[in-house]
């Protein structure tokens, strides 16, 4: 079964994620977090930032990732991997395909017509507020 990733990324205050604009299929225009494909003998934490860094020139040392959970999607025949992290500095991004952007957290992330995942990216926010160290200092 094939694996991808996803991270939720905040800037240092938390008060905003970053967020790509897709420009293919799935979810093409709609807003998403930024992650791509698990490579063969990768594991999960080291694809996540690798994809980080080559989607946002955002580079490990940045941002300490946490994993949040777990999506199999059986008919379509993968696994998604949900990352989270903080920024510890304003970073520089640069864009690989699809253009990024800051979006704030008060956001109606349920919005169909505006984020991508039906409703998935508000149910992940909503989980990662529960961890322990969501709102402490990184």
């Amino acid at each position: 079964m094939k694996r991808y990733n996803v991270i939720a990324l905040f800037d240092r205050e938390q008060r905003k994620l970053l967020m790509c604009r897709r420009e293919k299929d799935p979810y093409r225009g709609l807003l998403n977090f930024v992650g791509g494909k698990v490579e063969k003998g990768e594991d999960d934490l080291s694809a996540a930032y690798r994809e980080l860094e080559e989607e946002t020139g955002i580079a490990p040392s940045a941002v300490t990732l946490r994993p949040v959970m777990e999506f199999r999607y059986f008919r379509e025949g993968f696994e998604l991997i949900v990352f989270w992290g903080r920024l510890r500095e304003d970073p520089v991004l640069r864009e690989e395909i699809n253009p990024l952007l800051w979006v704030d957290r008060s956001e109606d992330f349920t919005d169909g017509e505006e984020f991508a995942g039906m409703g998935n990216i508000a149910h992940i926010l909503r989980e990662i507020e529960k961890f322990p160290a969501f709102g402490e200092e990184t």
